[in-house]
């Protein structure tokens, strides 16, 4: 476990906000995404790139016709560094999405190291001929042997080997693949360990998993979010908004005796739209699917990361990710009459042979309570292993016949009538979610052992977080009811469904779906896929079959199915952040208001200098400052736009009133406090007339 958080930790070093090896390429992706027919792609910033080439025109013809013919007397250099920072403005949101895609890049380029050309043995009426790896197509049947890689994606039908697959999933420890099962699945890339497997190819050239993930880490192929789309729309329209009510105010200078010039008209209409969620939104997104893949989570799509962070219901499955799926031995409860300590040594005798986790965990637990068996005369013992048959195991020594298993099997080996009172201690183990095993030495029964399905450390306050959060959490299991509804009340979960079935699963997502509810489930086999397929989020894990991965949208490399949390807080955090500073953007514009409308109309209207509060230096020093400071904020933001706002555990009630005292209300006081201080500066080093 240390080891996988230092391999997280380096992974985020790697792609840290100073990372030179994505500081330099984003630089240079600044001016490249200048392109019109790039930002054209983005409303808002694309008015802004158009009014830096209107201002810029102005500039130049009045510098070289040595007049000041449209900007206005002595107007120039005031244009000059309006246009200026339009153009930082444009060149700054291209920053911030380009060191998002940046870092998607980095990854992309460590995975594109375990992609080679690799020589694979394919069988073709069972004669061996070795193709190049791009030659195969999806059906294909080739033979892997130790040492060599695997040419592509595929399901094992034939053999069980010890992959290495820390390649893609970073990962060092192998891991076993073999056919049949829900661990079949091999990625191409990979390399064999051991042994020999015959793999049919399931996916053709192009279409790989490392090629998918490639082509997503990279943004190449990130479509928008339908919430980004709803919010893009939104966008477009506030600024179409804004651009008439710009336009109409020359007439309205003109009416009152007075003018406005072009570039100040156009740095009104910049600072008016929301240009810093608008320069910042394609980053926000792209550095959503990024934090996933710091987690090892590969999104298949934009749409996966947003639906997590919409979810409602989480649908967890019991052994792995409520539980840790190894029954542990508790308690032993010895029958009337019978020493504690009786039942203790005759408990451990039995189980010294039994290797399953669950004898294991009787040797423990009896030396834990100080029994002091020994090994050395296991010489002269008989081990009697379990069998279905007769549901029992032990040992026989020195005339002593011992054994452990079920109360039913138990009372026909001793031919006698089971004690109530062990009757009993049966059926409340039973009702508390755990197993119970009865011991008895020559035909006489000792008592009982307590197996227990232990509960993870710390999940229910994860639960109880996870319920402050407004979602629900129901666990899966194929458990009989009984013990089902034990372990949901100790793990603290809100429903559970036992005795699942694949169509169980499936009918559960389709009804949770119908009342209106956002769905997110993990899954690894092939009987997971039809709900995978249903739910709004699916995590496949990577040690899955291909079924389930391909019905999955997002793929979990660490294949640890308790990260379905993290998932869902990811979304949230992506979804908080785009909330948060499009509340600060929109709020920035009502400080902006301020700073340039007074200063365009005091000069006709005396009585406007009343909402100078600010008491800027001069009309142009409160519209240069206002541009400056509308394309530095952009920068300042970027930090937050990528790491995301932190995400606490809390209601929606909550999160609205923290957005709006923290964002709605910063949003207003910063830009009074910048525009004033970067006015100060402008007259110290007298930029302004």
């Amino acid at each position: 476990m240390q080891d996988k958080i230092r391999e997280r930790k380096r992974r985020r070093g790697r792609s840290s906000l100073t990372d030179r090896t994505i500081l330099g390429p984003a630089i240079a992706g600044s001016f490249k995404k200048l392109d019109p027919r790039l930002m054209a792609r983005n409303p808002v910033m694309f008015v802004v790139e158009v009014g830096s080439v209107i201002t810029t025109i102005i500039f130049t013809v009045d510098l070289f016709n040595g007049t000041a013919g449209l900007s206005g007397p002595n107007n120039n250099l005031f244009v000059g560094q309006v246009s200026l920072w339009l153009w930082f403005t444009v060149l700054f949101a291209n920053f911030a999405e380009a060191m998002a895609e940046g870092r998607g890049k980095a990854q992309a380029a460590a995975l594109r190291k375990t992609r080679s050309e690799t020589i694979a043995r394919r069988l073709v009426d069972g004669r061996e001929e070795r193709v190049a790896s791009t030659q195969l197509k999806k059906g294909d049947i080739v033979v892997c042997e130790a040492g060599d890689i695997v040419p592509g994606d595929g399901d094992v039908i034939e053999g069980i080997a010890s992959i290495d697959e820390s390649a893609i999933t970073g990962e060092s420890a192998p891991v076993i693949r073999e056919a049949g099962g829900d661990r079949s699945a091999v990625t191409g890339g990979t390399k064999v360990l051991s042994d020999r497997i015959v793999v049919q190819i399931t996916a053709n050239p192009g279409q790989t998993f490392l090629d998918r993930m490639i082509g997503l880490v990279e943004s190449a192929s990130r479509r928008k979010t339908p919430n980004e789309i709803a919010l893009n729309l939104l966008l477009a329209a506030l600024t179409i908004i804004f651009m008439f009510a710009t336009v109409t105010l020359q007439p309205f200078a003109i009416y009152a005796g007075t003018s406005v010039t072009i570039t100040v008209l156009i740095a009104l209409l910049v600072c008016l739209i929301p240009t810093t969620i608008g320069g910042l939104l394609s980053a926000i997104g792209i550095a959503g699917i990024d934090r996933l893949l710091q987690r090892n989570v590969v999104a298949m799509s934009g749409r996966a990361v947003e639906a997590a962070g919409d979810v409602d219901t989480l649908l967890l499955d019991k052994t792995g990710t409520i539980t840790y799926g190894n029954r542990q031995a508790s308690d032993f409860i010895p029958a009337p009459g019978i020493a504690i300590g009786r039942l203790i040594e005759a408990a451990e005798l039995a189980s010294l042979a039994d290797e399953t986790p669950e004898g294991k965990s009787i040797v423990a637990l009896a030396r834990r309570l100080g029994s002091n068996n020994v090994s050395a005369g296991q010489k002269d013992m008989v081990f009697v292993p379990f069998s279905a048959g007769t549901r029992m195991s032990g040992v026989d020594l020195d005339g002593r016949s011992i054994r452990k298993g079920a109360d039913d099997a138990m009372g026909r080996w001793s031919g006698k009538q089971v004690p109530a009172e062990i009757t009993e201690s049966v059926a409340t183990i039973g009702r508390s979610g755990g197993t119970p095993l009865v011991v008895g030495e020559n035909q006489t029964i000792l008592g009982t052992i307590h197996l227990k399905d232990i509960v993870k450390p710390g999940i229910r306050e994860r639960f109880a977080e996870l319920r402050r959060m407004g979602l629900r959490t129901v666990m899966i299991t194929g458990d009989n009811p009984l013990t089902a509804a034990a372990i949901a009340k100790e793990s603290g979960v809100d429903d559970f469904l036992a005795q699942a079935t694949p169509e169980k699963k499936l009918e559960l997502i389709k009804n949770e779906q119908s009342a209106g509810h956002m769905i997110a489930m993990t899954g690894d086999g092939t009987n997971d896929a039809p709900a995978l397929a249903q739910a709004d989020v699916a995590v496949a894990m990577n040690t899955g079959t291909q079924a389930a991965k391909e019905a999955g949208n997002l793929i979990d490399l660490d294949s640890d199915p308790t990260k379905l949390i993290e998932i869902v807080e990811a979304g949230k955090q992506m979804l908080i952040t785009r909330g948060a500073l499009t509340t600060f953007s929109i709020a920035n514009d009502v400080a902006k208001y301020f700073a340039i409308i007074p200063a365009i109309f005091f000069a006709a209207f005396p009585e406007l200098k009343a909402l100078n509060i600010m008491r800027l230096h001069s009309p142009n020093s409160a519209v240069l400052s206002a541009v400056i400071f509308n394309a530095i904020i952009i920068v300042i933001l970027i930090p937050l736009a990528l790491r995301g706002v932190r995400y606490r555990p809390v209601g929606a009630a909550t999160l609205l009133r923290n957005n709006l005292l923290i964002y709605g209300v910063g949003g207003i006081i910063a830009p009074f406090a910048g525009i004033k201080l970067i006015d100060l500066l402008l007259t110290a080093v007298h930029l302004t007339a």
